[in-house]
């Protein structure tokens, strides 16, 4: 939409800065201007000034400077039309219609949006009245407590397939005026040639309104309670408002939040949003009701560089993954690209919410996978590349897809990625510790891959300390894995696996990471207010990890422990010595016989507990989630050696190293500031 310089001027006369401005900023009058905190970074001093003669706004902090629409669109991520819109609307001024065809359209969607409100406020009304007490019962059992449901307007359309139950919706609108027609346009009733009398669309489901990004609503999706429904959810149809594959569910609340600073987060369904904004994630978004669009994409990106897209650990979430992937490569541009989180096999973010809370959903996010990693995944899954010419119909394959990329920038760093990862994969036989056949050596000579991961000549995985299969120089006997391993079975256990606590169980002693969480809780009980289940679910190797666990959990429903955090400590440790569990907290102490971690020690500030703490509970459920995996990789590769296989070990491998160096950090946490205790 083009706007006049004289009507936007006119805006600009109307709305003084300090009005607009002092919508979202302390103003102080300060002489002829006006002073505040900045809006776009964090200060004690105020260096926000604000000249309503001048008619703009600066921020000696950032440097930033402009008038009522830039100080719109900087500060809530609106684009220039929608910026003019609200200024229009603060000031009482109508849009000008370029001409007057387009006027009496424009007058005509508002007269849709206001049937849409109705359409709400009857369902919202529904809901809380006698006959949506079966709807409140079904999202009381989806954990959707009364404020949700007012947060995202959820309703009730009642009736059933019964004829005389079919009207509801279309008699309220009826007495509130709506001719026919526009209910009919708005996707409300259902009509047409060969239906004399129009008819509910939705009836007995839960409604949840769809908005566009300005927040007004233009459709809605309705979830069935009775089983037998042919359409469990059902959305509104294609309309003047509604083109269900150019929006998103919360889309007009996410992008605020993302423009706040949220991770913008894609789920599948409109409850896994809720639950997703209620785990601390207000910028989750999902499709409506199909696979991701080229439009949605478009949206996704004009919020965030990278969106990440959340799916069902499944076969079906594996696939969807892919096709987002390759809807995604022809588009990518210098900073916008995506990123996957794969959920548990078995859960959907609303699973793992309600179970796991903020933590669980932290560690999902945390553990995303850029979109090459996908692509190259999917290629080389279940193939088998035993021979030149398959591995050269997967170069190929990869060739097509990176071709596909139309930014040139973008397309050569994908060549160059995809093509080291062929030539790791696929190195020749003695290419290792002296760095490959020389300079310029196939496989990235001079790199000396191999030297320090503890990877095989071969561009296989071989653990560090572990010897290759037949011994040095030898070719094993038996089926091959990958070019240049020779023919055998490669069943060489990961140290990963033979070390970790999952495999020495009872023979281990009390590993560090479990005995630092139980001296979190023993020494900031106040912990377990909010996560009481959080601490049940952790899965502890040792089984004295698991009796003093049991015993904290236990004192806590004795004792609620209410008191401040030093006096909970000392009277939790007196509750549980009194109970019996003095050798379990001496094997806490046994086993931080060196430094301790600071977040973890009784004079700990409560950001520093928290901080720690979550820390602690994201690396050891990822380790016990990657140790699972590798374990079942190693089977994988024993029963069928593919080249699959072999490249699954090698990456789940990988990723346990990367995670060895994240909890590097956290064993020296606090180190920085000289925090770190030792204890004797």
């Amino acid at each position: 939409m083009r706007f006049t310089p004289q009507f936007l001027e006119e805006l600009r006369a109307r709305l003084p800065v300090s009005e607009v401005v002092g919508k979202r900023v302390k103003l102080k009058k300060a002489g002829r201007e006006w002073k505040g905190l900045s809006p776009f970074q964090q200060e004690k001093t105020p260096s926000f000034t604000v000249n309503d003669q001048k008619q703009f706004y600066h921020d000696f902090s950032t440097g930033k400077h402009g008038n009522i629409f830039d100080f719109l669109m900087e500060t809530e991520g609106l684009s220039f039309v929608e910026a003019v819109e609200r200024c229009a609307n603060l000031a009482g001024l109508p849009i000008p219609a370029a001409t007057p065809d387009a006027a009496r359209h424009e007058q005509r969607r508002k007269s849709l949006y206001d049937v849409m409100e109705l359409a709400a406020k009857f369902f919202t009304e529904t809901l809380a009245s006698r006959g949506g007490a079966k709807a409140r019962g079904y999202l009381a059992d989806r954990g959707l407590t009364p404020q949700t449901q007012l947060q995202f307007r959820l309703g009730y359309a009642p009736g059933s397939n019964d004829r005389s139950e079919r009207y509801a919706l279309k008699e309220y609108l009826g007495a509130q005026g709506v001719p026919v027609e526009d209910m009919v346009e708005t996707g409300l009733l259902i009509g047409g040639e060969d239906i004399p009398v129009p008819y509910d669309r939705f009836r007995d489901r839960v409604m949840f309104p769809i908005t566009d990004l300005r927040g007004r609503i233009i459709a809605f999706g309705g979830r069935a309670l009775e089983k037998d429904v042919p359409a469990k959810y059902l959305n509104s149809p294609e309309t003047p408002l509604f083109h269900k594959g150019s929006n998103l569910y919360n889309g007009a609340a996410a992008r605020k939040a993302a423009h706040d600073g949220a991770p913008v987060v894609v789920v599948e369904g409109y409850v896994d949003v809720i639950a997703m904004v209620g785990a601390g994630f207000p910028a989750a978004v999902a499709p409506l009701g199909t696979a991701l669009t080229e439009d949605q994409l478009g949206l996704l990106w004009k919020m965030v560089d990278e969106p990440i897209l959340c799916f069902d650990g499944d076969r079906a979430g594996q696939k969807a993954a892919w096709r987002a992937a390759d809807l995604a490569l022809p588009h990518l541009e210098p900073g916008k690209s995506l990123r996957f989180a794969m959920l548990p096999e078995g859960q959907d973010p609303d699973d793992l919410a309600r179970s796991g809370g903020r933590g669980a959903v932290e560690e999902v996010i945390g553990a995303a996978r850029g979109l090459v990693d996908i692509i190259w995944s999917r290629e080389v899954a279940g193939g088998n590349f035993e021979t030149p010419e398959r591995r050269a119909a997967l170069e190929a394959r990869i060739g097509e897809l990176t071709n596909g990329i139309r930014n040139e920038v973008v397309r050569r760093y994908y060549r160059q990625d995809l093509a080291e990862r062929l030539r790791l994969a696929f190195a020749p036989a003695g290419f290792g510790a002296s760095g490959g056949y020389g300079r310029g050596g196939y496989g990235g000579a001079g790199r000396g891959f191999g030297r320090e991961s503890g990877r095989s000549a071969a561009g296989g995985f071989a653990p560090r300390g572990a010897a290759r299969p037949g011994g040095p120089g030898r070719r094993p006997q038996g089926n091959a894995l990958a070019p240049g391993l020779g023919r055998g079975p490669y069943q060489v256990a990961s140290p990963h696996l033979a070390n970790s606590p999952i495999m020495r169980g009872q023979r281990s002693t009390l590993s560090r990471r479990e005995a630092l969480i139980l001296q979190c809780l023993l020494n900031h009980p106040w912990l377990l207010h909010d996560r009481v289940e959080q601490v049940a679910a952790l899965e502890f190797a040792h089984p004295e990890a698991h009796r003093l666990r049991a015993g904290i959990i236990g004192s806590f429903a004795d004792d609620s422990h209410a008191e401040e955090p030093a006096a909970d400590s000392a009277r939790l440790r007196a509750w549980l010595e009194k109970s019996g569990y003095s050798k379990q907290i001496q094997s806490v102490e046994h086993a931080l016989t060196t430094r301790s971690v600071w977040g973890a020690e009784p004079g700990a500030a409560a950001e520093d507990v928290l901080s720690t703490w979550h820390q602690l509970v994201t690396l050891h459920r990822k380790e016990h989630s990657l140790l699972r995996e590798l374990k079942d990789a190693e089977l994988a590769l024993s029963e069928a050696q593919t080249d699959a296989n072999f490249a699954w070990l090698k990456d789940v491998s990988a990723r346990l190293e990367s995670m060895e160096g994240t909890e590097a950090l956290i064993e020296g946490f606090g180190e920085s500031s000289g925090r770190v205790q030792t204890t004797t």
